[in-house]
């Protein structure tokens, strides 16, 4: 039988990439588990607010209510698109983090959704806050020249990391991250970039059902019928397919055990210290 994955340990960039698979694989049932309990709710309240969105957007296009459109493209229903776009990708990210953090506390064991939720309940909203100014950030980085936001990416990639697995405050992570993702750079943002490219791939590839609906409603006597349809099955597709964000936190949170075991041995050094010693039984922190 195959042995847990450990996380507190150096790897080079082609083990980043098998272990993150590697991680899904060995907790594949309780990690689905916690997704579907934790992320259910925000993936439906999103799945929901997108379609009432696109179909408000295709009856103003359509000539049914055409005087503001433009307007109506940035309505409340947008407004709540936007809003469940990030409650959603943070219920992804605090989920999987906590998930990862507790399974490193009680000894490569998968922890129970009650466990995780501890963790999700204590960390969500500063997750949430915080994803709302690196967002913005990045844009500005992106916008102002589009060096500075490949530079900063993988930093902010690694700060939600930081802020779940020790505990840290907006500032501390911020500053965390960069001396991180600076310590070695190229390696971290080429496996982040990889892990992206192939949860985009992955998200695509159960889209083309959509797609070929899409172009069917162009040969039919009925466009407006099929487009709606298109519209409600692309959209629940979408959503669904957002269970492929987890890759890249998985592998961004390898990437950040990597780093700390490269500057600062943490790792090694507690697996001296447990040698001949017998692990007391987990329980949560009193502050989650």
């Amino acid at each position: 039988m195959q042995d847990k994955l450990e996380f507190k340990k150096t790897r080079e960039f082609g083990d980043i990439i098998g272990d993150t698979f590697l991680f899904i694989r060995q907790n594949f049932k309780p990690f689905l588990k916690v997704y579907l309990y934790l992320c259910g709710f925000f993936i439906l309240a999103g799945l929901l607010s997108g379609i009432v969105h696109l179909l408000t957007v295709k009856t103003d296009f359509s000539g049914v209510n055409s005087a503001r459109p433009l307007e109506n493209l940035f309505s409340m229903s947008y407004l709540m698109v936007i809003v469940f776009t990030f409650a959603t990708y943070t219920a992804i990210s605090v989920s999987t983090l906590s998930y990862i953090s507790l399974y490193i506390e009680k000894g490569n064991v998968a922890p129970a959704v009650e466990e995780v939720w501890s963790y999700f309940k204590y960390f969500f909203l500063r997750v949430f806050g915080s994803s709302i100014l690196i967002s913005l950030m990045m844009m500005i980085c992106f916008i102002c020249c589009f060096i500075p936001g490949i530079y900063v990416f993988p930093a902010f990639s690694l700060f939600y990391s930081v802020m779940v697995f020790e505990n840290g405050s907006f500032g501390y992570s911020f500053s965390r991250s960069f001396k991180l993702a600076n310590s070695h750079w190229w390696p971290t943002a080429g496996a982040i970039l990889i892990l992206w490219i192939i949860t985009y791939a992955t998200m695509l590839v159960p889209s083309v059902p959509a797609m070929i609906i899409g172009m069917a409603s162009a040969f039919t006597k009925t466009p407006g019928a099929v487009s709606i349809t298109f519209l409600i099955v692309s959209t629940l597709i979408q959503y669904l397919c957002q269970v492929f964000l987890v890759l890249p936190v998985i592998g961004v949170s390898l990437c950040y055990f990597n780093l700390a075991e490269r500057m600062e041995n943490g790792g090694l050094l507690n697996r001296i210290e447990q040698l001949g010693t017998q692990k007391d039984q987990f329980s949560a922190p009193e502050e989650y």
